[in-house]
């Protein structure tokens, strides 16, 4: 096997303003829509998402009525100061402020207007690294 694409599939109630976050603050564009339905990708290393309207008959039955929640679509990346100074000025819902755990992992999260929980990471480099 040999694979081409990573894509997330997120359940929301709102397809189009989950659609505009993502394309308005995170740099995603549009590769296909429909009624309840948006693809999106970006050119970067950034995982696809597809989003479906919650009920959607191509869900399994037991799923149709559940919405995208208990995740953390997390993405890697540098300046992450600066991001999070920016997504606070576009007026984006900053529900962690920039903190950094024991283990060296820098972070802050944001949420879309579903609730969906979006995380950026950047890695601190380890004590030891930075003494040699």
């Amino acid at each position: 096997m040999h694979i081409t694409a990573s894509t997330v599939s997120l359940t929301v109630d709102d397809v189009a303003a989950s659609q505009r976050f993502f394309t308005t603050h995170l740099g995603y564009v549009e590769q296909a829509a429909a009624e309840g339905f948006a693809s999106l990708s970006r050119d970067d290393a950034a995982v696809d998402i597809v989003l479906l309207a919650r009920g959607t008959e191509v869900l399994p039955a037991d799923q149709r009525d559940q919405r995208a929640s208990g995740l953390i679509l997390a993405f890697t990346t540098t300046g992450l100061e600066q991001e999070e100074k920016r997504l606070r000025a576009e007026g984006v819902e900053i529900v962690m402020p920039l903190r950094e755990e024991p283990w060296g992992e820098r972070l802050f999260q944001v949420a879309d207007p579903n609730g969906v929980i979006v995380q950026f990471v950047e890695w601190a480099a380890p004590a030891a690294a930075e003494n040699t």
